[in-house]
């Protein structure tokens, strides 16, 4: 399966570049121009496995697009490009949280092994390309989760968490361990968020009722997915 990477550059002609050339290393690239197009999928359809933002964009800087993915997304890589090479733009991305830092111009061969690099680093160990759920058939490289009655895109968030309640099939989970295991962040709103995907979660398998994510008060959730 190939690595989608979101690549944000507003340039056209080194966009271009660096589009033809990460494909060539077999990376799937979706390029964005214009920084405004990647906000609606943020929370919708954001199936992307890395980013690289550049810095200086118009309307949305690289920075500023870089928070408001890791608002949504709080592991996804991102490697920060830019013309820049100074000190405090560097500590900036770094303390926004991102993986990694080249300027430009830049070696492509070093930033092929700077993307595969931060990859090895984060990307989660390999799983079944088919996953079973009852009724439900999940295709965990396409994040599509299929029914006969439709199908549904999954976010990679949400696939996430789904793969990870699986782990814990047939018992009960704190939202303790899923907050601080999956998003190592346990505050206020990170449990809110999870509250919000665990109701989507139930909404997506609705078709079937032999699923049940049933939520105990004070402690967090009892997992039945039939696997059969």
């Amino acid at each position: 399966m190939k690595t989608k990477i979101l690549l944000a550059e507003d340039d056209s002609d080194f966009g271009m570049i660096l589009k033809q050339y990460l494909e060539l290393e077999d990376f799937d690239i979706s390029w964005y121009q214009n920084p405004e197009d990647i906000v609606p999928l943020i929370s919708t359809d954001f199936t992307f496995q890395m980013g690289i933002l550049d810095v200086m964009m118009p309307n949305i800087d690289g920075f500023t697009l870089a928070k408001m993915i890791l608002k949504e997304h709080s592991n996804f890589p991102l490697l920060f490009l830019t013309a820049k090479n100074q000190k405090i733009d560097r500590l900036t991305g770094l303390k926004i949280g991102a993986d990694d830092y080249i300027a430009k111009p830049c070696d492509p061969e070093e930033l092929v092994l700077r993307i595969r690099n931060i990859l090895k680093r984060t990307l989660p160990p390999m799983i079944e390309p088919q996953v079973k759920i009852g009724e439900y058939s999940l295709d965990t490289q396409k994040l599509l989760l299929s029914h006969p009655n439709g199908n549904i895109r999954m976010t990679v968030r949400e696939q996430e968490l789904l793969l990870y309640l699986l782990k814990h099939n047939h018992s009960t989970i704190t939202r303790n361990n899923i907050l601080d295991n999956l998003w190592e962040t346990n505050d206020y709103f990170t449990g809110r968020s999870l509250d919000v995907f665990i109701s989507r979660l139930r909404k997506y398998f609705s078709n079937d009722p032999e699923v049940k994510i049933q939520s105990l008060r004070g402690i967090g959730f009892e997992i039945d997915f039939p696997t059969n």
